[in-house]
This record gives structure tokens, sequence and C-alpha cells, in this order.
């Protein structure tokens, strides 16, 4: 471990992002030149005492999961990441469509849709790192750990997942899991973990069984979802996505047309979620 070369790269990274780049309000009051310490922790899930021992050099070794939420929350790239890794005595992450690293460019719109239901998932349905006002719409979806992390496998195996959506679309939502699913097998290979949530999804669920037999591929949804909210009752969002092709990360966004029934709806839940 570096820790001369770690706290002076975590210093540098850290005067170098503006609030407004993360987004946070910038305030009257600012003189520090980038993001004040207490504010990179909060984005990195760790307290500012751990946060400010390492650019300090006097901080423990902190474990890979700790550099990957410290990476993230810095909003590094993957080159910067891989940097981050190794000064902290670590192997960097094996780069590949599994990697859960989001891109600075895809974590700076995030940022900005305070306003907006959205999340960034992965091919795979495991959702990243949503917004507050996504929270409030399909509750926390990064929480689940293992194969729940995937939708797709909760859609197959947890009833409880589909209260969240309109009885009539229950069979698309199967369709286009077991579609995606399959295609993604077909990129992956036999031995990827795609082909792993097929093979559980098979031994688990008789629903999944029949809908994979079908051999569909391709079917996607309309640009329209429907969600039963339990506070607000049923919202019709129009689904927009932003691919990120070097990491297989989608990025979700949800809205409403202006106006209608679901553009109230979804200005009372961010109320509600506040």
């Amino acid at each position: 471990m570096d820790r001369a070369g770690l706290a002076e790269f975590l210093r540098r990274r850290r005067e170098a992002l503006q609030p407004e780049d993360v987004g946070l309000p910038r305030g009257p009051r600012r003189r520090t030149s980038g993001l004040r310490r207490e504010e990179v922790a909060t984005l990195c899930h760790i307290s500012t005492d751990y946060y400010s021992r390492l650019e300090r050099e006097r901080g423990p070794h902190p474990s890979e999961q700790m550099i990957a939420s410290i990476a993230q929350g810095l909003h590094l790239s993957r080159d910067e990441r891989d940097h981050l890794f190794r000064l902290a005595g670590h192997h960097p992450p094996t780069r590949g469509a599994s990697g859960e690293h989001i891109s600075p460019g895809v974590l700076r719109i995030l940022d900005r849709l305070s306003d907006t239901p959205a999340e960034v998932v992965t091919e795979l349905g495991e959702t990243l790192r949503q917004t507050a006002l996504g929270v409030a719409l399909t509750g926390d979806l990064t929480r689940y750990t293992g194969p729940a992390r995937s939708i797709g496998y909760r859609w197959f195996t947890d009833p409880a997942v589909r209260e969240r959506y309109h009885p009539d679309d229950h069979a698309m939502h199967s369709r286009v899991f077991a579609s995606g699913l399959r295609q993604t097998v077909a990129v992956r290979g036999p031995k990827s973990w795609a082909a792993h949530l097929q093979q559980l999804l098979m031994a688990r669920s008789e629903e999944f069984r029949a809908v994979w037999d079908e051999h569909e591929v391709g079917v996607r949804y309309s640009h329209v979802k429907r969600f039963i909210h339990p506070e607000v009752g049923l919202l019709e969002l129009t689904c927009q996505s932003l691919l990120d092709p070097d990491q297989s990360h989608m990025l979700l966004v949800y809205t409403a047309a202006p106006g209608s029934e679901s553009y109230e709806k979804l200005r009372l839940l961010a109320v509600i979620a506040s």
C-alpha cells in the first residue's frame, strides 16, 4: 500500500470535483476549491473520519469493497479506479460486462435527475444505483444480494415483486425477462453468471420453464410502463434508456406526460419521498 500516493491521489481527485458535478448545491459560503471531505465521505458511504485519515496517510488498509466505494463516490474513470486499487495494494477488478463501476458520464446524468425516477442497471437487470424518487417508485432495489439482485430472477421466484406492476402486463414482463436472459446467455457463454441464473430459474420456476421453451428473443416493452404504487396507485410512465456500451449498463429514466394524472402523482410521490 502506497499511503502517500493514495493520500495525494484522493486529495487531487476531491479538489477536482465541483458540487454541481455530483448533484450537490454549491452554497454561498464555499471556500474550498473542490468538494469538502465530509461531502466525499457521504458520496462514498463512509465516515468523514475514516476518509480524512486516508487523506492524511494515517488510515487503515482499506478493503477492496471500500476502495470500490471510494472510486464510485469520486466519479473516477475505470483507469483512475484501477490506479486507486493499486495504490491501496489491491489488484484492480477484472474489466468486462459484469463490472459494476458506473462511468462518470452516466453518474453525472443520474446526479442531475433529482426530481425524476431513474436507475442504473446491468444487462441482467441488477440495479446499481437509483435516484431518491426511483426508490420511492419501486423501493430500494440495490439492497438485494446473490441471484436476487437480478429483477428477472426475482420476478419468477418472489411473487411480491409483481405487486408494483399492472397485472395485465405480467405476461409481457415474463416474456421480456426470459428473452433478455436468453440473449445474454448466448453472448456471455455457458459458464457465465447469466447461464447460472438461467439454470437456477429452470430448477425453481415452472412459469420460467414454459416461457423459456418458447425460444423468444428481442421481446421488448412499449415505451410506457404501468406501475401500481401502494400510496398513489396507478402510474403510467414513459421509460427512456441510455446505454453505456463499455460497461453494458443502462440508465433508465421514467417520466410522465405533463398535465397527466400520472404527472401529478409523481409530484405527490416526490413529496412523500422527501
